[in-house]
């Protein structure tokens, strides 16, 4: 028995290593793409990308854990089907609890660490995210300026166009403004110009040897003006005021004030760890495969199975928030039919002598 509890434990480590590397990779990968694209058309400035792919990835771990603990267990069992391992390991003594221990030897611990994220590290992480946006958002817009990129203020006032801009961002080359004021339209070009605070922390940038266009299109009065300094100021961005939502509350916070999205909240956190072990023992009658049949069926079952799971568990979130159910009858309702299922799964799979 203990051989074989090690045995299987080696193959799910390693199947289920093999699976979160993997997921892993594709996820910052998406998440990179997205965030890039942001901070090339100007919404992110470039030192924001890696922190906002940090707290993205931690508010998904839960998730990618789960899914490669399905993963792993489900693959390292199937193939001790396939090679007819299963039925030896059986035959010589190999019960339903035989199958079960090693599984949760080796999911407990991983179950542990996503009860702590997302209990705990979601919500941090949520609040850290909203602190570092609005850090964001109260900076000039001049610091998120991208060569090569028309930059618009949210003001939607201002369309702003450098060529080129030093490393600490303070020195710009061909500088082009589009700007509407008290009605009319101006366009303000420059061939260098240096960004600079004053006494009293308003930003201005300092334009050299450029020329401006002023007036009000399809009319005949628009004037030019050739200077050789000019001041523009940047404005900084308007803060929108958020109230802290529950995703950023800690546990104790949410059942001080049990209101329906509160509890609602409490019952998405949750949701992730009990997923995470109720699908691992699943796992076990579910990756049987029948050496002379298809060996695909079981593992498109088992991917209904775990995408069902998902969407029942946020359907729930959504039925508490909506104050339809409690949060403890949404979860006897969503958990335990798949509890139900569970042990339906393991009585049909080992009934008969093996079961004995």
């Amino acid at each position: 028995m203990r051989r074989f509890e090690r045995a299987i434990t080696r193959e799910m480590v390693a199947s289920a290593g093999m699976a979160f590397a993997a997921l892993a990779a594709i996820f910052v990968v998406v998440l990179l793409v997205r965030t890039l694209g942001k901070a090339a058309m100007g919404d992110v400035a470039g030192a924001a990308v890696l922190p906002l792919l940090g707290f993205g990835f931690l508010r998904f771990l839960p998730v990618l854990l789960s899914l490669s603990l399905f993963i792993g267990v489900f693959m390292s069992l199937s193939r001790l089907w396939r090679d007819s391992e299963a039925v030896i390991w059986m035959n010589g003594g190999v019960g339903p609890l035989g199958w079960a221990r090693p599984v949760l030897w080796f999911s407990l611990p991983v179950v542990v660490i996503i009860t702590l994220v997302s209990l705990e590290g979601i919500p941090w992480s949520a609040r850290k995210q909203a602190e570092f946006e609005q850090s964001l958002e109260t900076r000039d817009r001049v610091s998120t300026l991208t060569p090569g990129v028309f930059s618009e203020d949210r003001q939607s006032q201002r369309v702003v166009f450098v060529e080129t801009l030093d490393e600490d961002r303070q020195h710009v080359g061909n500088v082009f403004i589009h700007s509407r004021e008290r009605g009319r339209m101006g366009v303000t070009v420059a061939s260098q110009g240096n960004v600079k605070t004053v006494v009293n922390g308003d930003t201005f940038l300092f334009l050299e040897r450029g020329k401006r266009y002023e007036g009000l299109p399809g009319e005949a009065d628009f004037w030019m003006v050739a200077y050789d300094r000019y001041a523009v100021r940047i404005p900084p961005q308007a803060v929108i005021e958020r109230g802290p939502s529950p995703r950023m509350l800690p546990v104790a916070q949410l059942f001080k004030n049990p209101v329906p999205r509160n509890m609602g909240e409490w019952v998405w956190r949750i949701g992730y760890p009990l997923i995470a072990l109720i699908l691992c023992l699943l796992a076990v009658p579910l990756s049987y495969v029948n050496p002379r049949a298809g060996r695909s069926l079981n593992v498109v079952f088992a991917i209904l199975v775990y995408v069902a799971y998902n969407n029942l568990v946020g359907l729930s979130e959504g039925w508490v928030s909506r104050a339809m159910m409690s949060a403890g009858e949404s979860m006897l309702l969503v958990h335990g039919v798949m509890l139900v299922l569970l042990m339906v799964f393991f009585w049909q799979r080992f009934r008969g002598p093996w079961a004995r």
